[in-house]
């Protein structure tokens, strides 16, 4: 079944909409679209301005997949991209921008049900807006144990006087943001990120593992804080994963990542694209602040201290950070004591189709 709509003045010809995508729950590829159209006032502005990698399953998410980063030809002309050097392939990519509803409901036509954007803004794209901790559970250990281990590094961003903000991965696991907003790169962050994995597995070693070697991450948590490169994407906010069922990446109250660690129930922190379009009615974006909110990167020698004895393990992530001071975008530290601006609240989201 073919059909031919126009979204917000643009002409789009739609495909295969009784295609199911999802066979153990029959979801088509008509209700991917149709959840795309529901979330996208929420989604939307996460993605504006943000080099997109696609993750397309053209027969279902239990057939071959592949990612797409280059824009492809037959695109519409109203589809806007942003051209990225990319140093591996010694070209240019011509990424998307999911800029508007027309463009979202255009790659979903396309089975594109995984949505992954860059921490950056195309237009500054060494500048990342935020910076983010994927918790990746190794059976036995599930979403459960990330909450553990997501509570922890909300303390520590507390002591640093940063706010941050949790979502699920809509898989496996959870994924805590920490908005910047401000002057920064990829050289400051990921080493901040990195040493903050290790000094995590430092103190919670039965717990908390640092290294990506699959061998060494059984029923502990994986602090992933490779993610936090110009090359690399994260799921987006919204985004519909390629499970058995329709779940999502959904962000989630401080006081859900508390209360499921409580009840060890790791159920409390799955959602489907109905229960998220409901979310989002009644709680709006939770995710608001994270493109709003402005605060500084701690300097990775504050991190040494506040570990004391523990500042061994981040002393080579100390070094690439001081190997950076030279950057013209050099990272501005809060003075001791002072407060991070309230973050903004939950966006309340507008339809309009």
């Amino acid at each position: 079944m073919d059909s031919t709509i126009e979204v917000q003045g643009k002409q789009l010809k739609l495909s295969n909409l009784e295609k199911v995508l999802y066979p153990v729950t029959g979801f088509t590829k008509q209700q991917v679209i149709d959840y795309y159209v529901r979330i996208a006032p929420a989604m939307i502005p996460h993605m504006a301005g943000r080099p997109l990698t696609r993750k397309r399953y053209p027969n279902g998410v239990d057939e071959e997949f592949f990612y797409e980063k280059n824009a492809p030809q037959h695109r519409p002309d109203w589809v806007k991209t942003a051209p990225i050097w990319s140093e591996g392939n010694r070209r240019m990519v011509h990424y998307i921008l999911a800029d508007d509803l027309p463009t979202l409901v255009w790659l979903a036509n396309l089975a594109a049900i995984e949505l992954h954007p860059s921490l950056s803004l195309a237009k500054e794209i060494t500048c990342p807006t935020m910076m983010v901790f994927d918790l990746d559970p190794g059976p036995p250990a599930n979403i459960v144990q990330c909450c553990e281990v997501g509570l922890v590094l909300r303390e520590i961003f507390e002591h640093f006087s940063l706010q941050s903000f949790a979502k699920t991965s809509g898989s496996k696991g959870l994924q805590i943001y920490v908005p910047l907003n401000t002057p920064t790169n990829y050289k400051s962050t990921k080493p901040f990120a990195h040493a903050l994995a290790q000094l995590l597995e430092q103190d919670r070693p039965k717990e908390v593992v640092s290294d990506m070697k699959k061998q060494v991450r059984t029923g502990k948590v994986f602090v992933d804080w490779s993610q936090n490169d110009e090359h690399k994407t994260t799921i987006g906010v919204y985004s519909l994963r390629a499970r058995e069922r329709p779940t999502v990446s959904t962000p989630v109250t401080w006081e859900e990542v508390e209360r499921t660690f409580k009840k060890k129930d790791a159920n409390l922190l799955v959602f489907e694209a109905k229960q998220v379009v409901a979310r989002v009615d009644k709680m709006g974006d939770l995710f608001a602040p994270v493109l709003e909110l402005k605060q500084w990167l701690p300097d990775l020698k504050q991190l040494a201290a506040s570990a004391g004895e523990q500042a061994e393990p981040i002393s080579i992530a100390a070094q690439a950070e001081e190997e950076t001071e030279e950057e013209p975008k050099a990272v501005r530290r809060p003075r001791p004591g002072k407060k991070t601006a309230k973050p903004p609240q939950a966006r309340r989201v507008k339809r309009k189709v």
